[in-house]
């Protein structure tokens, strides 16, 4: 048994490539030395911003052997009845490189059948990893490939060299004018340019002693203990980003964390504007106090040892001056002018370009937050706030803080709000419209920025569906799914008695001046659209796949009765009770399907057992009406599953296909009518019995 390693040396990658690219590598691998018959024991990847390694653990020397199974002929046309080849069955033999002796007969579902079996004898492995090898490294996709010198090759960035060893022995082989050997590279400034690898076995050891640290989860660890060292001596601590911890891991080959500080001054700008330059902009790590309060200290990452710290310290802390002071520049500017002086800039700022500028947004915003909060039935008080909040939401979008660093939408406009003499609550919504901003954040808090949240994300998704905006697989530029998962995220989370096709159709009426709009169709496409946000709401609730479907086929308009019904059918799902009423509602449901209506005629209710269950059935639903205005959805699956008796007793006691036509329409209207009960509550049809 050997160990393979392949590393694939090029100039820097950006850091985002690299997490997808080392999983691609891994499935590629996977997936190609099943195909390929070669076993292994284990199948590792590794990055760093100038390779991608991978390293195969336990490869044997020689593949394995194939065994092909080829069909032929019949039983019947290979042998005569005596048993005798016939020169179909020598022929197939002949042609498939068998002796006719080692033809075998098989029964098969289309009767018995001559078979033979074909040994291939597996290649070295050696030779077979020349073949496999270059089509591992271009089976990487990139998001932004590109080509280099004069090569027709596109790859993440150009590619250098290539070290490929199976134990000892290289495998040769050509990537565009770059051949594979045995010789890597160290670190760019610490480490050699030459490194020869005598076996795949030894290649971390000599990467380690030329300051390549291969394993990023060795990065990883090294930073964090790095970074929480330095905090520590100085009673801070620092919010471990794990976007940004893991980018710094991809942008080092050795990491050293250090710490700058920078003016005291700069903590009197709003601690987010202090923190955005640091992270977005220089990568760093800003330093809190045990409260939570911003020190005036950061800790960056060095791609190196600890060599002239001091030198590098003091070039970050320069490049963070400049950026904190145009932040206190721009913070100080923008105070100028009250928030609400801003607005009128937003004429001038084009949304969509079918769809107006964003002051015509912020029109839509505000008529959809007095529509709803009309629709809600809310206190005029928290209407007018919502309505000051939807007026001023936008507004910050056009001060130089906001254009210069827009991660601060909305954080900036709450602060300058506050700082305009703004309602507290006004304030706040302007920050919380945005939310959630992904899908770990949190939600609005507040009735007003709920109202001017859920507003603002039905406008975009009703505008952006009305101009042919749709997203397609990957294709997302306005963000549409992440805000119609929002939308159904607050109205569950506040429990809110908001229809979605009432929702989507207040939004279309404010477009109804602007578009020509089929509403009709756009209402069912952006119903149908919020279908999977539903699905996997209810999937990540733990719902099992049957159940989901059952409640979405039934509809999911309000979603917090969707979800209720959800929890009802899980909460008796397995249990005996629901076990008799899928029993029964199913062998109803097989001929209610044959069933012309569900109108019941007494006068045709000629045995006793189909008297009695028509009796049971009219008590259940009006027990059943009551219920589901509950809501009361567990009861009410309860309810129907109590019929099981009478229904069974009615398949035995009459014959539902009689041959009088009426009293057979009149047992199936029965029959109908008994599945129709659940339909408010799921369509147990799509429920798998355990």
């Amino acid at each position: 048994m050997r160990n393979l390693l392949l590393e694939i040396g090029t100039e820097e990658i950006p850091a985002k490539f690299m997490p997808p690219a080392l999983r691609q590598l891994k499935e590629l691998t996977e997936r190609k030395f099943k195909e390929a018959r070669l076993h292994f024991e284990e199948i590792k990847t590794y990055g760093t911003p100038r390779r991608i390694v991978l390293f195969v653990k336990g490869l044997p020397e020689v593949q394995k052997d194939l065994i092909e199974e080829v069909k032929g002929p019949s039983a019947k046309v290979a042998y005569d009845g005596e048993g005798n080849p016939s020169k179909a069955a020598m022929g197939f033999a002949r042609g498939q490189g068998v002796d006719i002796k080692d033809l075998t007969i098989r029964e098969t579902e289309n009767g018995a059948y001559v078979f033979a079996l074909k040994k291939v004898a597996g290649q070295p492995v050696n030779q077979v990893l020349r073949e496999l090898l270059p089509q591992l490294v271009l089976g990487i996709n990139f998001p932004k490939p590109m080509r280099w010198g004069n090569n027709d090759i596109k790859y993440a960035r150009p590619i250098r060299w290539l070290t490929a060893l199976f134990g000892n022995e290289v495998i040769v082989f050509k990537i565009g004018d770059v051949a594979s050997g045995n010789i890597s590279r160290g670190h760019r400034f610490l480490g050699s340019d030459k490194i020869e690898i005598p076996d795949a076995e030894k290649y971390f050891e000599l990467m380690e002693k030329n300051f390549v640290v291969v394993d990023p989860d060795l990065r990883k660890e090294m930073i964090i203990k790095q970074i929480k060292e330095l905090a520590f001596s100085v009673n801070g601590r620092v919010e471990l980003d794990q976007d940004l911890l893991e980018e710094i891991v991809f942008l080092v080959e050795y990491p050293t964390a250090l710490m700058g500080g920078f003016a005291e001054k700069y903590l009197a700008i709003p601690k987010e504007a202090v923190i955005t330059p640091m992270k977005e902009h220089q990568r760093y790590f800003p330093v809190l106090t045990g409260t939570g309060s911003l020190m005036p200290k950061f800790i960056t990452v060095r791609n190196g040892n600890s060599q002239y710290l001091d030198i590098v310290q003091a070039g970050n802390e320069k490049v963070l001056e400049a950026r904190l002071a145009d932040a206190k520049f721009f913070y100080d500017e923008d105070q100028k002018r009250k928030l609400e002086e801003y607005v009128d800039k937003l004429r001038a700022i084009v949304f969509q370009e079918s769809l107006g500028t964003i002051y015509e947004k912020v029109e839509r915003i505000m008529q959809g937050v007095k529509t709803l909060s009309q629709t809600l039935n809310l206190d005029k008080g928290v209407e007018e706030r919502a309505l000051r909040a939807a007026y001023l939401s936008k507004a910050d979008l056009v001060t130089n803080m906001v254009y210069e660093f827009p991660e601060l939408q909305g954080i900036m406009g709450e602060k300058y709000a506050l700082l305009s003499g703004e309602n507290q609550l006004v304030a706040r919504a302007i920050f919380e419209h945005y939310l959630p901003r992904n899908a770990e954040d949190i939600l609005p808090e507040t009735l007003e920025g709920t109202l001017v949240s859920i507003a603002d994300k039905i406008d975009t998704i009703a505008g952006c569906f009305a101009v042919g905006i749709e997203p397609t697989g990957s294709q997302d530029p306005y963000a549409l799914r992440r805000q119609a998962a929002g939308i159904c995220n607050i109205i569950l989370d506040k429990g809110l008695d908001l229809p979605l096709t009432t929702l989507i159709v207040q939004a279309l009426d404010n477009y109804q001046d602007k578009l020509n709009l089929e509403k009709a169709k756009l209402t069912k496409n952006i119903y149908n659209f919020f279908e999977q946000r539903v699905r996997n709401i209810l999937a990540e609730a733990g719902h099992r796949y049957d159940v989901i479907e059952a409640i979405i086929t039934t509809g999911y308009d309000n979603l917090n009765d969707t979800l209720l019904r959800a929890q009802a059918v899980e909460k008796v799902k397995g249990t005996e009770i629901f076990n008799k009423l899928l029993t029964a509602f199913t062998r109803a449901n097989n001929l209610a399907k044959k069933a012309e209506s569900d109108i019941v005629d007494e006068n045709y209710l000629i045995e006793t057992v189909e008297k009695e269950l028509y009796n049971r059935l009219i008590k259940t639903q009006q027990e059943l009406t009551h219920t589901i205005e509950q809501k009361d959805y567990t009861k009410a699956l309860t309810l129907v599953a109590q019929l099981e008796e009478a229904i069974n007793a009615f398949f035995e006691g009459v014959m539902v296909m009689a041959e009088d036509e009426k009293i057979k329409a009149n047992r199936l209207a029965i029959l109908r009518k008994i599945t129709k009960l659940v339909e408010p509550v799921a369509d147990l049809t799509k429920i798998v019995q355990n």
